[in-house]
């Protein structure tokens, strides 16, 4: 399913909350959104859980609120202001050729407060209990960091430019981060105030129920859930199979090539169900998962 996160909550406390509704352990998510954040978090429950690896690795749109002046400990509004500097002489000349630098592949250091595990522990655990932490920066595709707005405005008296901002990025870029580095790059700071991901992959806000919707499902009725199917469709090629290679997977053998990429493919079945997620290995295509086993 597609959830609208909203904002204050944790993507586990979505992950708590759909359990509830769906009366099984087994859901789970593909891509922390912060607690500040709203937006599209897919879910996985069931058997579907074993799919959310394909969907963590897809690109995604983010809507977001740059405030340049301000740099907080955290890289967004939750965290404590660290940098404060009048932004009211940025030029809109200078900001577009840093936030074209930013944009394309790009080396990113991670948020420090991010889910990242260092030597087992997540990254924002460790600052929250008094450490230093120093990420490694690491390589990211920043498709399109485009400027919508900006606004001159106040914080605490302080003269700040607010910039909306559209991104479209690889799985493990942050928005966060981008925020950060951009208010470096003018010598003012920054920090996001708002975020919202519009995108995961095939999957937007358009087919994204929020948790009131879901919650006032009929105690007679299973929560609505998307067709695996579908939604694989919407992150991976697929392969439209013939009886003979569904029954074959069904079984766990392989299957010949025919036009598929290396990587992960759909697999689906004349009748339409996901039978597998297949990868090239030799000369022969061989399930990866097996979701409609014989």
């Amino acid at each position: 399913m597609v959830v609208d996160k909203p904002a204050g909550w944790t993507s586990h406390d979505v992950v708590a909350r759909v359990r509830r509704l769906a009366s099984t352990r087994k859901v789970g998510h593909a891509g922390t959104l912060d607690p500040m954040a709203t937006g599209v978090l897919v879910i996985g429950v069931g058997r579907a859980t074993r799919l959310l690896t394909y969907v963590t690795g897809a690109d995604k749109d983010y809507r977001a609120t740059v405030r340049l002046g301000v740099a907080t400990t955290t890289d967004d509004a939750e965290g404590e202001a660290v940098v404060r500097v009048d932004a009211s002489h940025v030029e809109r000349g200078d900001l577009d050729a840093h936030v074209a630098a930013l944009t394309g592949d790009i080396l990113q250091v991670p948020s420090a407060v991010s889910a990242i595990k260092v030597d087992g522990q997540r990254a924002y655990a460790r600052v929250r209990a008094g450490e230093e932490v120093a990420l490694v920066a690491r390589p990211v595709h920043v498709a399109r960091f485009a400027v919508r707005d900006v606004r001159a405005g106040q914080d605490d008296g302080l003269p700040v430019l607010d910039v909306d901002v559209e991104v479209t990025c690889s799985s493990g870029t942050y928005v966060r981060a981008l925020a950060r580095d951009l208010g470096s790059a003018l010598g003012v700071g920054g920090h996001l105030t708002a975020l919202r991901r519009s995108r995961v992959g095939g999957f937007g806000l358009a087919q994204a129920r929020t948790l009131d919707d879901l919650g006032t499902t009929p105690d007679d009725q299973a929560v609505p859930v998307l067709p695996m199917a579908d939604a694989a469709r919407a992150v991976l090629p697929v392969r439209e199979l013939s009886e003979s290679d569904a029954r074959a997977l069904s079984y766990g053998q392989g299957i010949d090539p025919a036009e598929e990429p290396a990587g992960p493919v759909a697999a689906i079945g004349p009748d339409g169900r996901l039978v597998a997620v297949v990868e090239r290995r030799g000369v022969r295509l061989r399930p990866a998962v097996v979701f409609s086993p014989a």
